[in-house]
């Protein structure tokens, strides 16, 4: 950001990683938000994208990513929407229909709506991606459990209403941050989101805390947002 001091700063620009996952617990077969849509170039509006190329997209089917991990959509028996941006919303329409539950916070939903149905609130929801009417679950509490293994947290601040979550694996626990953080420095070194990325600074803050007692309380790994290199390390632990 620029200051007095540095009025005209560099900006360097990095490569995020936009990951869904698949989480299997008590059961059940769970996926992690939706992700990026092929046709991200010409749906999501020129400004965001103008910021957050979603420049290999067409690279990456969501039917195709679910296939590598070994499963398809009939397999999903419910999606958690940690938030639905854009980013993490743009195949739920493959759900429409199937009347797969989709879990979202009491206090994303109606922000989302707002934002996609009006010119107020956040230009990152998209009214095409709840076209197909999900079958909608609210979780209403701080802390959720959706299966043994499997919590939900409430974690505001990027947005009103961002799940994270705790999942016990037989490597250990493993903390989904989410957008909450996106890489690692909004984590260790407490630095904010960028501008436009943040809901509520305050609420933000205190969900880092939140996060960083999880963190030592159950001595667990902590995976970001978009963080492309403590992605690539998490991945090939877990």
């Amino acid at each position: 950001m620029a200051s007095a001091a540095e009025p005209d700063p560099d900006h360097e620009r990095i490569e995020f990683v936009v990951r869904d996952a698949v989480i299997e617990a008590d059961g059940g077969t769970y996926l992690w938000d939706t992700g990026v849509p092929a046709d991200a170039a010409d749906v999501w509006p020129d400004p965001l994208y103008a910021a957050f190329e979603a420049h290999d997209a067409p690279d990456h089917g969501f039917a195709d990513g679910l296939a590598d991990a070994g499963y398809d959509r009939e397999d999903v028996d419910a999606v958690v929407m940690s938030h639905p941006h854009l980013d993490h919303a743009g195949n739920l329409d493959a759900f429409a229909g199937t009347g797969t539950p989709v879990y979202v916070h009491r206090e994303e939903l109606p922000f989302a709506f707002y934002s996609a149905k009006t010119d107020e609130g956040s230009i990152a929801y998209l009214a095409s991606d709840f076209d197909g009417d999900p079958n909608w679950r609210v979780v209403h509490r701080d802390r959720h459990t959706l299966a043994e293994g499997f919590e939900l947290l409430h974690l505001p601040g990027h947005t009103p209403g961002l799940l994270g979550a705790r999942v016990e694996t037989p490597e250990g626990t493993l903390l989904i941050a989410g957008d909450e953080r996106y890489v690692d420095a909004n984590y260790a070194e407490g630095a904010p989101l960028g501008p436009g990325l943040m809901w509520s600074e305050r609420d933000w803050r205190d969900s880092l805390e939140t996060l960083r007692e999880l963190e030592r309380r159950t001595d667990a790994d902590v995976l970001h947002g978009h963080d492309l290199k403590r992605f690539e390390t998490l991945a090939s632990r877990y």
